[in-house]
């Protein structure tokens, strides 16, 4: 057993386990880094095994097992459209084992500090999780996850990390965040100073290194842009790896001029970047990060995509157990049916003839769609339907268009307290990452 207290357990971070736990240092000269004196030489009492990889963890008594892990690297892969190669999984289990400590941290601090999430919460966001993101009772979702390979437990205890963390954000942060009326209002003058200049919507995914650590850093980097590039998705890569306190958001930095980054190389890649496109590793201050842009728009300038539609989705499901060829015919047999839809106006009476199911928005920005869709959607008239689209495991799935309200043609300028409320955001986002590195460096942690 290996025992060990106030180590920085940085998420998404990989180091040589055995490099910092058995390191012989031999009287003499040494050299300096980062206030550690190293030999020139490095004698190990012991040989490290770079496969040696432990499964398991205690983390002030509350253990995480193999099983834990296993869960939720099946989840991560179920969001991946894209496999994930047996090379990069073992870099993937040593990441969720590190958001498996920081979801146990957040959750021990959270009972510390009488703010203990309860079972009935966690069901509920559950039951609402399971409705809203897959149409799906909590039964349902169940036996989802099972057949994945994961679990309820495992999705229920990001959950539960996820309400621990935001409630302790909610009492101990945000009261201690100030944004002055004079800050605000200096951002307004410099927005309206920049009518017509680029602002842009940026993913980041940031792995922190220092320089022992910067080569293995720097090679886990880009397994992640391997596994994007193949079709991964962003924003679960973002959840599980990234070390900054917008994971939570999938890596999402919200709208932003690129000065606000304050990082010229972050900035010049971004710049050169179309919307879709990702860049990285890039090597900056204290680490690497990885840019997807997401998207991009002129400040106070009028964008079609930013018109509200009205949708109906039509979708049907396939029962487990059905094949490809079944799922073909019943496909071409909505198609069909589809075509002989006469607007929005009688589609729930047709949808329910096909045993289909109708869901309805009727404050969809074009923004928020998959780019195809917004292409798509965007040149439609009122009635039209786009083609099926979807697949086995997700069923298939037509939106109607039921109304479009376009954008007025010169952009409104951002509000005194959206701007406000986008300052405070970042702050808190600055401040939850200090708290979550302090309890990290606060915990007692064994791994078996």
């Amino acid at each position: 057993m290996i025992r060990f207290a106030r180590n920085h357990l940085l998420f998404g971070r990989v180091l040589a386990a055995p490099l910092a736990l058995a390191m012989l240092l031999p009287i003499g000269a040494a050299a300096q880094s980062d206030g550690f004196n190293f030999p020139d030489d490095i004698n190990f009492l012991q040989q490290p095994d770079p496969n040696l990889r432990r499964a398991t963890a205690r983390v002030n008594g509350n253990i995480i097992t193999g099983t834990d892990v296993d869960h939720r690297v099946a989840l991560i892969v179920a969001s991946n459209e894209a496999q994930i190669p047996p090379e990069q999984m073992q870099s993937l289990r040593l990441q969720v084992l590190r958001s498996l400590i920081d979801e146990t941290l957040q959750v021990q601090e959270a009972v510390a500090q009488e703010m203990e999430v309860t079972a009935e919460e966690v069901n509920e966001s559950y039951a609402s999780y399971a409705l809203e993101q897959f149409n799906r009772t909590p039964e349902q979702m169940d036996e989802f996850l099972t057949s994945i390979g994961a679990s309820p437990r495992t999705m229920k205890r990001q959950i539960q990390g996820q309400l621990a963390w935001e409630r302790l954000l909610r009492r101990n942060v945000t009261p201690f965040i100030n944004v002055s009326a004079e800050e605000v209002n200096e951002l307004l003058a410099q927005m309206q100073a920049s009518r017509g200049q680029f602002e842009y919507r940026i993913g980041e995914i940031y792995l922190s290194a220092n320089p022992n650590t910067r080569d293995q850093v720097r090679a886990n980097a880009q397994q992640i842009v391997n596994l994007l590039r193949q079709g991964g998705s962003f924003v679960a890569a973002a959840q599980t790896y990234s070390e900054a306190s917008s994971k939570v958001t999938g890596g999402d930095l919200g709208w932003l001029q690129l000065e606000r980054l304050q990082n010229p190389t972050m900035e010049g890649a971004v710049r050169e970047m179309v919307p879709g496109q990702l860049v990285g590793p890039l090597e900056i201050p204290g680490g690497f990060s990885i840019i997807y842009l997401i998207d991009k728009r002129q400040i106070g300038m009028s964008d079609p995509r930013d018109a509200v539609l009205s949708l109906k989705q039509v979708s049907i499901e396939f029962a487990p157990g059905t094949t490809e060829t079944e799922a073909q015919l019943r496909a071409e047999q909505f198609a069909s049916a589809v075509e002989q839809f006469q607007g929005c106006g009688d589609a729930d009476a047709r949808a329910a003839a096909i045993g289909a199911t109708v869901q309805q928005n009727d404050q969809m920005s074009a923004r928020d769609l998959p780019e195809a869709l917004q292409t798509l959607l965007l040149r439609m008239n009122v009635g039209e339907a786009t083609p099926p689209f979807g697949d086995l495991q997700n069923g298939v799935r037509v939106l109607l268009l039921c109304g479009r309200d376009d954008p007025p043609a010169q952009a409104q300028a951002p509000q005194f307290d959206q701007l406000m409320n986008s300052l405070e955001q970042e702050r808190i986002n600055r401040r939850a990452q200090s708290y979550l590195r302090d309890l990290r460096r606060d915990a007692v942690i064994d791994y078996d």
